[in-house]
């Protein structure tokens, strides 16, 4: 099962993939379970009635769902909530030694935007930089866990996330700016999907990366330094994590940070993928200072090749 959201901006309708009987994705419209998908929703047990409800044969499929934009997964969380260098690599390719404690930093959740939004560049920018991670969402209330075990069962499941990040905002200065570098404006792609965290091995993921075609990233989560329930249950003895968050688990290297790499330039496509989590795609463009950041439908025009319903 694969969640989805459908529709232009402030329209959108939640959905649910099932694989028919031929192997393609079908998309079942799921407003009569919920108006949307958010905290609330996961909290009350949202998978397991979706998955209930499509046993049950009440799911209607939505017709010309492959026409619609896609939009994140999750409404708009509750709070973004970052780890920084968790791969060692890229550690290194950051000029740092890999942490021995996760490193946090928070991000608005204003910054969320669909998996294939045009994407904006700072009007000042020149170190525009993408980050292919494995993004974690919550279904359960998690403060003070006893353990990592305690902390995985708080899991709704796992998504795609593209953490862009403006390095000279984020880095110069002897104390950084990571807020400033990673707070700007559409700077947080979510999606295609959410997929249930039973049907996810979160140790085993292919990280993949690309730029106008060109591979950058190609890592696994087997090479996180703080696994996914690691994080949650450092995670919780600071904060209280709530439904509908969503934890960003760190990128690995291969970024434009390390020196080998452009950095993003007005008319450049970048696509990211984890394995069974699904691929997002950006073109980026040059904002000018006035220009509405908010989706408009207009801009959208879907593309057969990145069609949800083709791939499983």
């Amino acid at each position: 099962m694969k969640i989805a959201r459908l529709g232009p901006a402030g329209e959108e309708t939640p959905v649910a993939y099932f694989e028919d009987a031929s192997g393609q994705l079908a998309c079942y419209d799921l407003s009569s379970l919920t108006g949307q998908i958010d905290g609330d929703f996961l909290a009350a047990d949202g998978v397991q009635r979706i998955r209930q409800a499509w046993t049950a044969g009440a799911l209607p499929l939505l017709a010309d769902s492959a026409q619609l934009r896609i939009a994140s997964p999750i409404q708009r969380p509750g709070n973004l909530i970052c780890i920084g260098m968790n791969y060692a690599a890229h550690a290194r390719e950051s000029g740092a030694e890999p942490p021995k404690v996760p490193v946090v930093f928070l991000k608005p959740s204003n910054t969320v935007a669909g998996p294939n939004d045009p994407a904006p560049i700072p009007p000042l920018s020149q170190k525009y930089d993408w980050e292919v991670e494995l993004g974690v969402v919550i279904a359960k209330p998690l403060s003070y866990s006893a353990s990592p075990e305690e902390a995985a069962d708080s899991i709704a499941g796992y998504l795609v996330a593209n953490d862009l990040s403006e390095r000279e905002y984020q880095i110069p200065g002897a104390a950084g700016q990571w807020t400033k570098g990673k707070s700007l404006p559409a700077s947080t792609p979510l999606g295609p999907w959410l997929v249930p965290a039973d049907e996810v091995d979160a140790n085993n993921l292919r990280l993949q990366s690309w730029v106008n075609g060109e591979p950058r990233q190609d890592s696994s989560t087997a090479d996180l330094i703080f696994d996914v329930p690691t994080l949650l249950h450092h995670l919780s003895q600071y904060m209280l994590l709530e439904p509908g968050d969503v934890v960003l688990t760190g990128t690995p290297e291969g970024v434009a940070l390390s020196g080998r790499f452009p950095y993003l330039q007005d008319g450049d496509v970048v696509e990211l993928e984890i394995s069974g989590l699904g691929r997002m795609r950006q073109t980026f463009f040059r904002h000018n200072g006035s220009q509405s950041i908010g989706f408009q439908r207009d801009e959208f025009q879907p593309d057969s090749q990145h069609s949800v319903e083709n791939k499983a």
